[in-house]
């Protein structure tokens, strides 16, 4: 299988804990505010909102990926490590929200750090591979 037919479909399904998170952030934020704390509700917000913005971001590279005529090993690599960075970016928020303490950082801290590097190389490769195919 083409990695560009098989990545697509991990985006939309994680598309759907995307929706569940939202339900959840809605249930937390309407009924339950005291919950979770004014800190812990900025970083659900943000991880939330990252998730969902840079997995649709996701799809669209996956539709450009293949015209940066790349081989298959190197889509598999730069498609992964999008995803990765989609998950770590995201996900870092959800940690540093259970175990963060305000103004300090953190392994979730990290981990969002670290998420944006593998973005930033992924964004980078395509770039790099769509203006050699020009």
């Amino acid at each position: 299988m083409e990695p560009t037919e098989v990545l697509p479909i991990v985006a939309i399904l994680s598309i759907v804990t995307v929706e569940f998170g939202g339900h959840a952030l809605l249930r937390f934020v309407t009924t339950d505010r005291d919950r979770l704390g004014a800190l812990r509700e900025r970083f659900f917000r943000a991880g939330h909102a990252h998730a969902g913005v840079l997995l649709v971001l996701s799809l669209v590279y996956l539709l450009y990926l293949p015209r940066a005529g790349f081989p298959d090993g190197l889509e598999w690599l730069c498609g992964a490590a999008l995803l990765a960075g989609v998950l770590a970016q995201s996900g870092g928020f959800f940690l540093h929200l259970g175990i963060g303490e305000e103004g300090r950082g953190s392994y979730g801290t990290a981990l969002t750090r670290t998420g944006a590097l593998l973005l930033a190389a992924a964004l980078i490769a395509l770039a790099a591979g769509l203006i050699r195919a020009v």
